[in-house]
């Protein structure tokens, strides 16, 4: 995945690219009726789709600074809920915290209309090799 493309369940969720924050990519998503939960509040499972992409995008990105062209594949993710998403643009953004010659770890965060109150955040470990020719 490049930093600047996002897999079909990311469009058919409605994600797009928001922006550049600090060298990394930043994801948004707008609430809609394929992303409740219960009703009035984002669904969970979406919340943890858009940390993902964000985490895929924040890695790819570092990647691509480097000038390295690695296969990403995800060890674990680890992922708090701190409040509820209510039906208004929700926002992730990653920090690859470390990438080495095998293993990446990023933190995520996601938040709403106030940066300084997170809906969610999560770390993601990802296993770095050489793509198979």
């Amino acid at each position: 995945m490049k930093s600047t493309e996002l897999p079909p369940y990311a469009r058919a969720m409605g994600m797009e690219f928001a922006g550049i924050e600090n060298g990394s990519p930043v994801i948004a998503m707008d609430y809609s009726s394929r992303a409740m939960g219960r009703p009035g509040f984002f669904h969970g499972g979406v919340i943890g789709g858009v940390l993902e992409m964000a985490a895929f995008a924040a890695l790819a990105a570092e990647l691509e600074r480097q000038g390295l062209d690695l296969r990403i594949k995800p060890i674990n993710i680890s992922t708090e809920y701190l409040r509820a998403g209510v039906p208004e643009r929700l926002f992730a953004r990653g920090e690859v915290v470390r990438a080495g010659r095998r293993v990446a770890n990023v933190r995520i965060e996601a938040w709403q209309s106030d940066r300084d109150r997170p809906v969610a955040s999560c770390w993601m470990n990802f296993q770095l090799s050489p793509k198979k020719t």
